[in-house]
């Protein structure tokens, strides 16, 4: 008999998200092992994809480990070709702003762990977007989401903005 704690990758199901060139497959071991402060899962990508678009996060550290196949790691103005057997610590902050994309025309494969600190701020620098999560932290579980939002950094209001005694 196995502790509650130990799963394998076949007991739990992919899940899939696809938008243009962003799409992966996912099995997300934290929920499934019980985990509440690490994140960890497997990615698929295929050729020419990537799970992300480049971000970082202000309360998350992640950590990629490549499995199989190849793929370009941009970090801040840095791009590095990830194999197999290559991992990469991205610590939180705007000078580890990344995104992972499959550069070849084989499948990539990848464990990605995270921290799983809440509430956390994404920001995605090439669209000058920031989103924030409380609640569960990114790729945590979705029904513990209290409170989330994606916006455009520059549809900021003012701080006192509708406030009736302001």
């Amino acid at each position: 008999m196995k502790p509650a704690n130990v799963v394998h990758r076949e007991e739990i199901a992919w899940t899939e998200a696809a938008q243009g060139q962003f799409r992966y497959r996912r099995v997300s071991f934290t929920a499934a092992a019980g985990m509440r402060q690490l994140g960890a899962s497997l990615y698929e990508l295929d050729p020419g994809a990537s799970a992300f678009p480049r971000h970082y996060h202000c309360a998350n550290e992640e950590a990629i480990y490549v499995l199989e196949g190849e793929g370009m790691l941009s970090v801040g103005a840095a791009e590095v070709r990830m194999r197999a057997g290559d991992f990469a610590a991205l610590p939180r902050g705007s000078e580890y702003a990344h995104r992972l994309r499959n550069c070849s025309d084989q499948p990539l494969k990848y464990l990605c762990f995270s921290t799983m600190i809440e509430p956390d701020v994404g920001v995605y620098p090439d669209s000058n977007k920031v989103g924030f999560f409380a609640g569960a932290a990114p790729g945590g579980d979705q029904s513990l989401r209290r409170l989330s939002g994606m916006f455009r950094l520059e549809d900021g209001v003012g701080y006192f903005d509708r406030e009736s005694d302001a």
